[in-house]
């Protein structure tokens, strides 16, 4: 058995990293392309910022999305994503039929405006937006509860910068109505992160829908506590 889920384990890590492209013609501008919801992506990064580089994480949410569709349908669906980064995830989601926000850092929406409109103009049902999020600041003011009716949240790799964990799971509260589902791939690197999951834990449902051991990532659904997983 151990060796039968390893083999799966190969096999599918395989097939994402199969979606993943670089550039024929070197260029000043550094770009990697996947292909995901029948589209050929391309991604502007930058290597001078983590939130300007594709996360294998983000692979592994990307390939989920587009291989569940029946499960989890985003036609028509409100998503946010946190710490969008170069907005793969936020692309894949818009491509595949749902209204996006794709939330970041101010430094980095430039470049995160950049690939969703690159990517996704005339070719999705509805045209994603950014919107600058630090985590923890100005919740309310941004984004009124009242009118965070969020059907999905989508995280990819956001448990690393380990001196805001604390604002994140702030976040991810006031972001998250009852019946809001969180997407949430996970790349572990250190113990602090054991203890946030812990700390995830006490607020939140979690289920594991999907694990990848040669890649150290594992790929989580929440739920508020109490409600229907």
């Amino acid at each position: 058995c151990r060796q039968k889920c390893k083999n799966e384990d190969d096999q599918t890590v395989a097939e994402i990293m199969r979606r993943r492209f670089s550039p024929a013609v070197l260029t000043n501008t550094c770009w990697e392309g996947f292909h995901f919801a029948g589209h050929e992506i391309r991604i502007t990064e930058a290597t001078e910022c983590y939130g300007a580089i594709v996360w294998p994480s983000a692979l592994v949410l990307c390939h989920f999305l587009e291989t569940n569709t029946k499960q989890y349908s985003l036609v028509d669906k409100n998503v946010i994503e946190i710490g969008a980064g170069t907005g793969l995830v936020s692309i894949v989601a818009s491509l595949l039929g749902a209204h996006v926000t794709a939330t970041d850092l101010p430094e980095v929406l430039g470049n995160l405006q950049y690939n969703l409109l690159r990517n996704t103009n005339m070719k999705c049902k509805h045209q994603p937006q950014v919107k600058e999020l630090s985590w923890g600041v100005d919740l309310e003011k941004n984004f009124p509860m009242s009118l965070c009716q969020f059907d999905y949240i989508m995280a990819a790799d956001v448990v690393y910068y380990h001196p805001f964990l604390e604002e994140l799971l702030l976040t991810f509260c006031h972001l998250c109505q009852d019946d809001t589902v969180i997407l949430w791939a996970m790349k572990f690197r250190l113990e602090k992160e054991n203890q946030f999951l812990g700390r995830f834990q006490e607020l939140f449902d979690l289920e594991v829908i999907s694990n990848f051991p040669s890649l150290n990532i594992t790929l989580y659904k929440a739920m508020r506590r109490g409600k229907k997983m």
